[in-house]
């Protein structure tokens, strides 16, 4: 596995946009519940939680669409006003985080999902690796999410 070299970046297809990342992240998921299928227009959508602190950007400058999760939390989208990638999710459940889309990262080259969510709605045609998490739904919480992830790439600095 290739090891994270802080910081991160990434930022839209335009460019307008550019976010840092200066923390390790908690860990890297993919959900596959219908809503990211479409928000993503593929099988799948992809998030990495960070703690918000270590997230630089002008979020001033994004434009918002939220909607209400399946799980009946309210999730503000966060995107470029001019190219329209979403570049961000901030869930309702924990304001201290903040869900990058971790396609728009600069380098992707050591993103691989250590959970698979919502797979009671997966694609036939698509299936997680044998060593991820998998979840049929909501995990109850992300603990061994994040414990998967600090063992691979180290502690994070979230409390």
């Amino acid at each position: 596995m290739t090891l994270i070299e802080l910081p991160l970046s990434g930022g839209c297809q335009c460019g307008r946009h550019r976010y840092t990342v200066s923390a390790l992240p908690l860990t890297l998921y993919a959900c596959h519940c219908t809503d990211c299928q479409t928000q993503s227009t593929s099988a799948f959508g992809m998030s990495m939680p960070v703690a918000r602190e270590a997230v630089s950007c002008e979020f001033d400058d994004l434009r918002t669409w939220e909607r209400t999760a399946v799980s009946g939390r309210v999730v503000k989208a966060r995107y470029c006003n001019e190219c329209g990638t979403r570049l961000f999710h901030e869930p309702s459940r924990n304001p201290k985080i903040i869900n990058i889309k971790p396609g728009t990262l600069d380098n992707t080259s050591w993103i691989v999902p250590f959970g698979h969510l919502w797979l009671a709605s997966a694609q036939a045609w698509s299936s997680p690796p044998s060593n991820a998490l998998r979840y049929e739904g909501q995990p109850p919480d992300f603990d061994d999410l994040f414990e998967r992830f600090a063992r691979t790439f180290g502690k994070s600095n979230f409390d």
